[in-house]
């Protein structure tokens, strides 16, 4: 007869063989269809816009499809990363390899982001998972702000949007790394605990629940980004077509200008980091420098990642991190923008 034991592990791998293949299949498709989509808006959208004698219209359906169409396959890929670096890695990695002092656990927490990448909305809940497992929270930050910003999908997303321009992707790695490290190093000079409210641990996962974790991590890390993607790339589209080019030149004239009102612009947009820099690539009527800001501060302060921020850690822990982060990443986006762009 055989073991029961065994048939149940045989069943559970079963089970989690065709999850995992069930979610392959429903995320290619669901990316199929979207780009589907995409492209005959893309296509159909200038004629119609020219039948209407409204070329203005043409214009803002070519560069929204331009960016999404760009877009898309760096979210699917992001999101598996993401996914699999959530339910594969295991936290008590981090508090192996980490140092004890928060001195030097802190860079290396940052430097973790280029290897075990993740996006914004998925790095909020990563943190908290490493402080109830005992990370010192600075290193902890430092990682939140790390991962989506410095990670190989980024990077490469980087190079494709800003092609011939290879001190683009080294100046936005430069800022981004150097920005999460300071965080990092001011929460352990600076931080008091009460104003970190440590998260609550969830309740313990049923055994054989990892491949529906990886599935609905996924799924809602690309549905998610992907609708933020959207809504970034009509944003991008009516700034370029909307706004009078003699009042963009008022803003462009100054750098300081410029680099504050896309700085600010990434707060409003919340646009996923593997897309962000297609969509600042877009805004071509602003100097590299403000570019550069838009991509740093971005993956690092935005509305959605407040409110995520507010509701792990506390809205008094969200104002103080995310105001004094955007100012950090403003600073180290002008000094290395104007040292390397």
């Amino acid at each position: 007869m055989s073991d029961p034991k065994y048939a149940g592990g045989r069943g559970g791998l079963a089970d989690a063989v065709r999850l995992t293949v069930r979610a392959g299949l429903n995320l290619l498709l669901g990316g199929f269809a979207l780009l589907t989509i995409v492209t005959v808006a893309g296509v159909l959208g200038p004629m119609l816009a020219l039948d209407l004698y409204t070329p203005p219209v043409a214009a803002w359906w070519t560069v929204f499809t331009a960016v999404v169409v760009q877009g898309v396959p760096f979210l699917l890929l992001g999101a598996l990363v993401s996914a699999a670096v959530g339910t594969l890695v295991p936290e008590r990695v981090f508090t192996r390899l980490l140092p004890r002092s928060p001195a030097l656990s802190v860079p290396v927490a940052g430097a973790a982001g280029v290897v075990l990448p993740g996006c914004e909305c998925a790095s909020v809940p990563v943190a908290g998972s490493l402080m109830r497992r005992g990370v010192a929270p600075a290193a902890a930050l430092a990682f939140l702000l790390s991962a989506p910003a410095v990670n190989p999908v980024v990077l490469v997303a980087t190079s494709l949007a800003f092609p011939g321009e290879p001190m683009m992707v080294v100046a936005r790695f430069t800022a981004s790394l150097a920005t999460a490290v300071t965080m990092g190093w001011l929460w352990a000079r600076f931080g008091r605990p009460e104003w970190l409210r440590l998260p609550t641990r969830p309740a313990t996962e049923a055994a054989g629940s990892r491949a529906c974790a990886f599935a609905s991590g996924l799924r809602h890390d690309f549905l998610h980004a992907g609708g933020f993607l959207v809504v970034g790339a009509g944003a991008a589209a009516t700034f370029n077509i909307a706004v009078p080019r003699s009042l963009l030149d008022l803003f462009t004239a100054s750098a300081w200008v410029s680099v504050l009102i896309l700085a600010l612009l990434a707060v409003v947009l919340c646009v996923c980091s593997e897309a962000d820099a297609f969509v600042a690539a877009s805004l071509s009527g602003f100097g590299p420098v403000a570019q550069l800001a838009f991509m740093v501060v971005g993956p690092m302060v935005d509305l959605k990642l407040f409110a995520l921020q507010a509701g792990t850690f506390g809205r008094g822990f969200a104002l103080r991190f995310s105001s004094v982060t955007w100012v950090t990443a403003v600073t180290g986006s002008v000094l290395v923008g104007w040292w390397l762009l």
